[in-house]
C-alpha cells in the first residue's frame, strides 16, 4: 500500500489528505520547498504517481536564491517532477504599494499564470496548495482569497492537518525540511505602505544570507529605510554579546546597503506587520 511505511497516526493523516485530493487525474501542486507544500507534493506523488502529480515552482525577485535551491533539492529527494516558471507580481501596482493585502496580489499572480499558461500545457485537471488547518484559521492570510477565487484545492486544510501534524508527516516521509522554519517571501520584511522594490528585496536577501553564514538558524531583517531591524530566535539573541559576532553582523548588514543595524529584543515575530494593521481595525 502507498502509506504502509508510515506510523499509524501519520498514515491516517496521509490517507485523509489522499482522500481530499480525490480522483483528480493530473494535479499541479503550488510548491515552494517549505514543509507544507513539500508534504502535499510528496503525498500527491504517492497518491497519484509521479507522472500525475507535478510541482509548480514559481520564481520571482521576492524568492531568496537560498530557498529556490532548497526547493529544487527537496523535489529531487522525493522524486517529484517540478516545473519552474516566472511570476511578475512586481509588475502589479497593488503589489508594489504593499498594503496589508499584498499577499493577495502575489497569490493572484501565481494562480493566474498557472491557470492561463501551465494548466493547459501540463494538462492539469486541478491545482492545490499547501494551506494547513492552522493557516485556515489565521486572519493574516489574504492570499487565501486568491486561492478561493481560482478554485485552488486545499487538501491539508480540508483534511484538518495542523502544522504540527504536517511536520510529523514530513519526518515520517523522510523529508529534509521536516524542521525547516517558515520562510515567507522577502517582501514580508518591508512595512506595509512602503513600496516593494527590487533593491529593497536584494538588501534583505543579502543581509539574511550573511546572518545564515554567521550560524543563525533563522532570521528576519526588517527593512526600515536606512535601518535594518534584525529578528533572530530568542535562544540565539545572546550570540550578539560576542564581540566578533557583533562586529561581523554590523559589517555584513552595512555591506548589504543599510546605514544602521538594530536588534529586536522580541525575537522572531511571524506576520508582525500585517497583524499590527489587522489588530488596529478590530
Amino acid at each position: 500500500m502507498r502509506f504502509d511505511d508510515l506510523s499509524k497516526s501519520t498514515r491516517d493523516d496521509a490517507e485523509a489528505v489522499a482522500e481530499a485530493i480525490g480522483d483528480v487525474n493530473r494535479l499541479g501542486v503550488a510548491y515552494s520547498g517549505g514543509v507544507d507544500s513539500a508534504v502535499l507534493l510528496a503525498l500527491a506523488v504517492r497518491t497519484l504517481g509521479p507522472e500525475r502529480a507535478i510541482g509548480l515552482l514559481a520564481d520571482s525577485p521576492s524568492l531568496a536564491r537560498h530557498e529556490l535551491q532548497i526547493a529544487r533539492s527537496v523535489a529531487t529527494q522525493m522524486g517529484a517532477k517540478v516545473v519552474e516558471f516566472a511570476t511578475h507580481e512586481d509588475d502589479r501596482a497593488e503589489y508594489r504599494a504593499n498594503g496589508a493585502d499584498r499577499c493577495f496580489y502575489c497569490k493572484d499572480e501565481l494562480f493566474t499564470v498557472i491557470s492561463n499558461t501551465l494548466a493547459e500545457d501540463l494538462a492539469l485537471d486541478a491545482v492545490a496548495y499547501g494551506e494547513n488547518a492552522d493557516d485556515a484559521n489565521r486572519p493574516d492570510r489574504p492570499g487565501a482569497e486568491a486561492a478561493t477565487r481560482h478554485r485552488v484545492l486545499r487538501p491539508l486544510a480540508q483534511a484538518g492537518i495542523t502544522k504540527a501534524r504536517v511536520r510529523a508527516l514530513a519526518l515520517d516521509l523522510g523529508l529534509s525540511v521536516a524542521d525547516k522554519p517558515a520562510a515567507p517571501c522577502l517582501a514580508s520584511r518591508i512595512p506595509h505602505g512602503e513600496e516593494v522594490t527590487p533593491e529593497k528585496l536584494r538588501q534583505v536577501e543579502a543581509a539574511e544570507q550573511a546572518l545564515r553564514e554567521l550560524g543563525f538558524s533563522d532570521s528576519r531583517v526588517r527593512h526600515h529605510g536606512r535601518i535594518a531591524r534584525i529578528e533572530v530566535p530568542l535562544a540565539e539573541l545572546g550570540r550578539f554579546a560576542d564581540e566578533a559576532v557583533r562586529q561581523q553582523t554590523q559589517q555584513a548588514i552595512r555591506a548589504a546597503g543599510f546605514a544602521y543595524v538594530t536588534i529586536d529584543l522580541g525575537g522572531m515575530q511571524s506576520g508582525a506587520f500585517t497583524m499590527q494593521i489587522i489588530n488596529r481595525h478590530r
